[in-house]
């Protein structure tokens, strides 16, 4: 959202062609298979209720998601501590804290690990970049950036079910 409201307020500027921000606006900040695979994943389990296990293969076959990648997707959030796995013939994967606890950011992180709009934003040092010195657009986005995370820290998994 946040990505969107800003390229929009650009794309009344003559700056780039029609076609140009109209790639920019559909790159601009795009999840990856594996979190959106994973949020699927995990926003289910929410909907299933506290003491419901979910498989792998149940989510996999209703959403039609790759079985060994979800399968992957879900033993990361397992050993991150996101989910619990359940052994037995009903066995499967529950959430490990209430919805209304799980923030997107949580998902995201333990999923992919943090990530950023812009490879500086990942550090501060004036030798990883070898245009730090004469940079223009670092700041505003590092401004945005900052955005991004607070709105992903604050929003819960309960807010999206």
């Amino acid at each position: 959202m946040l990505f969107k409201k800003y390229c929009c307020n650009h794309h009344k500027s003559n700056f780039y062609s029609s076609s140009l921000r109209g790639k920019i606006q559909k790159q601009m900040f795009k999840l990856s298979k594996k979190v959106e695979y994973g949020l699927i994943a995990v926003k289910h389990m929410a909907m299933a209720g506290e003491n419901s296990a979910c498989s792998a293969k149940e989510i996999s076959d209703k959403y039609n998601i790759p079985y060994d990648l979800l399968s992957k997707i879900l033993q990361k959030l397992k050993k991150e501590g996101i989910l619990n796995s359940v052994q037995g013939t009903h066995g499967g994967y529950i959430l490990n804290e209430k919805p209304n606890k799980l923030t997107l950011a949580m998902i995201f992180n333990a999923i992919e690990g943090s990530s950023y709009i812009l490879d500086c934003g990942q550090h501060e040092d004036p030798e990883s970049c070898s245009i730090y010195e004469t940079c223009i657009l670092s700041s505003p986005l590092k401004k945005i950036q900052r955005q991004i995370n607070s709105y992903f820290n604050s929003t819960t998994l309960e807010e999206i079910v």
